[in-house]
């Protein structure tokens, strides 16, 4: 089969597209033939280096996946060759099959279709467990989004909104801002225009936000931190800026505030059942009409690395997908 192989680290266009060998699926394992799988931004730093962990050489990237299932492992009872499948697997999404754990993937709802399935998980599963499990945010409460026009920040705007707080989106252009006042934002700030701090403690009265979302991190992370109430909540979630900012570690004494570490990823593959009470309340609301993926734009397998560059040249609203539509 056909995947994307990251032989060393480095720029997308380090990577290759070859022909690999997959094997066959093992104990409580599932191989899915890959139909669309979703770009995060994780997946540029990862073939890089930078990322929390570096797996190891060579390795196929991608997370975020959906298609058919080829063959099942033993024990596995609950999916069957040819159920249309989507979820996630730690490495191996940029190709045209992978072996993925059962419990790492779910039935694809029938209106749901590839890309959009591709689109889901990882973003809005993130998102619901910061915002539910880690901040914990009550309904009226106001929370700010940074890098808000992302994947996962898009959802957060997004899921921030259907949970009934009052949410500043805040994003480097006033294209990407547009797209988050569609999304639900009540308020918007260019923090390339505006002082965050001072606007996003403006728009909330004066109080400060009660909770942070930041995928972003670097320069802006300290700045939005300063600007949260009294028993606020700081998010991180990422650091697309490329640097892990140092916070000054009385500013959460003198607020009172929380500083709260957001993993997904860890967090499923730990504690499953409650990652799956969340995606089946996601995959609830989805078929319900109120959470839709916005899809920036798609690409061939074979063409991942553009894919990725788009990404990291900070070009993308919402979501890319790669694979086969």
């Amino acid at each position: 089969m056909k995947a994307i192989v990251c032989e060393t680290f480095g720029p997308p266009s380090s990577l290759v597209y070859k022909d690999v060998e997959i094997g066959i699926p093992g104990k409580g394992e599932v191989k899915v033939g890959i139909k669309a799988c979703g770009v995060n931004f994780p997946d540029t730093l990862i073939i890089q280096g930078k990322y929390q962990f570096k797996p190891p050489l060579p390795f196929t990237p991608g997370n975020d996946i959906a298609g058919v299932v080829l063959e099942v492992g033993e024990g596995v009872r609950h999916f069957k060759p040819g159920d249309e499948v989507f979820g996630f697997t730690m490495s191996g999404g940029f190709a045209e099959e992978a072996i993925v754990p059962a419990k790492n993937i779910f039935p694809k709802p029938p209106g749901m279709d590839f890309k959009t399935a591709a689109s889901f998980l990882m973003a809005y599963g993130t998102s619901y467990h910061a915002l539910k499990d880690r901040a914990k945010i009550k309904e009226g409460e106001t929370l700010l989004v940074l890098g808000a026009s992302g994947g996962v920040g898009l959802a957060a705007v997004e899921l921030g909104k259907l949970m009934g707080a009052k949410v500043i989106a805040a994003a480097s252009t006033d294209e990407k801002l547009a797209l988050c006042k569609e999304y639900g934002a009540d308020e918007t700030i260019n923090y390339t225009q505006e002082d965050l701090k001072a606007r996003a403690k403006e728009l909330s009265g004066g109080k400060g936000v009660d909770v942070v979302y930041d995928p972003v991190g670097g320069d802006y992370a300290e700045k939005a931190l300063r600007a949260t109430a009294w028993d606020g909540r700081f998010l991180v979630v990422g650091f697309a800026a490329g640097d892990i900012p140092k916070i000054p570690l009385n500013l959460p004494l003198l607020k009172g505030c929380q500083i709260v570490g957001v993993f997904w990823g860890n967090f499923a593959m730990k504690f499953p059942n409650e990652n799956i009470q969340n995606s089946l309340q996601l995959m609830q609301w989805h078929g319900a009409g109120k959470l839709k993926p916005y899809i920036h734009a798609t690409y061939s397998l074979e063409d991942t690395p553009k894919a990725l560059e788009e990404m990291m040249n900070r070009k993308v609203r919402g979501k890319i997908v790669v694979g086969d539509f």
